[in-house]
This record gives structure tokens, C-alpha cells and sequence, in this order.
């Protein structure tokens, strides 16, 4: 993982919705519908975070119907830990 894809994966995570709806994602698939009733947004203002999730690589999605369905991408969140946990402090 570069610093581009790392700076991207930050910049989506610094608004408190987008760090929690991870956090909820880290326990599984959830539907757009349970995000919202966990969070006083509209549909739009939460389809605006999702898609800056989904474009830094860190959630991928899925339709079924008329729902989306999100998951944390492993593969991208295990590259961003990685990274992360190289930095050091001496």
C-alpha cells in the first residue's frame, strides 16, 4: 500500500460517521437501512459517506433489491494496518 492509498484511507476516516460506520462494518455485512437507523442522516448524506468509503477501497458493495449492502474490504484494511503498524516512534 503507497501513501496515496494510505492519505485517502485517513482523509475518508477523519469524520467521526464515516470512523463509526466502519467500526460497524468490522462486525459484518450491514444494509443501508440499518445504517441509518443508527445515524440521524438522510439517505443521501449517507450514500455521500459510503461512496467516499467505497472510493478509498476501504468498503466494498453489493445490491440486492432496492438495498445496498456494505462489508470492510479485508484485503484493503489489512494493507492500511500494515502500514500503520510499520510507523514508528524512536
Amino acid at each position: 500500500m503507497n501513501t496515496i492509498q494510505v492519505s485517502a484511507i485517513c482523509k475518508a476516516l477523519g469524520d467521526p460517521n464515516r470512523l463509526h460506520i466502519v467500526q460497524m462494518l468490522s462486525d459484518g455485512e450491514k444494509c443501508g437501512c440499518d445504517l441509518l437507523e443508527v445515524f440521524e442522516i438522510t439517505q443521501p448524506t449517507l450514500s455521500h459517506h459510503m461512496k467516499i468509503l467505497c472510493e478509498c477501497g476501504l468498503v466494498d458493495t453489493r445490491k440486492e433489491g432496492k438495498w445496498s449492502y456494505y462489508t470492510l474490504n479485508c484485503d484493503t484494511f489489512t494493507g492500511f494496518k500494515q502500514f500503520i503498524e510499520r510507523l514508528t516512534c524512536s
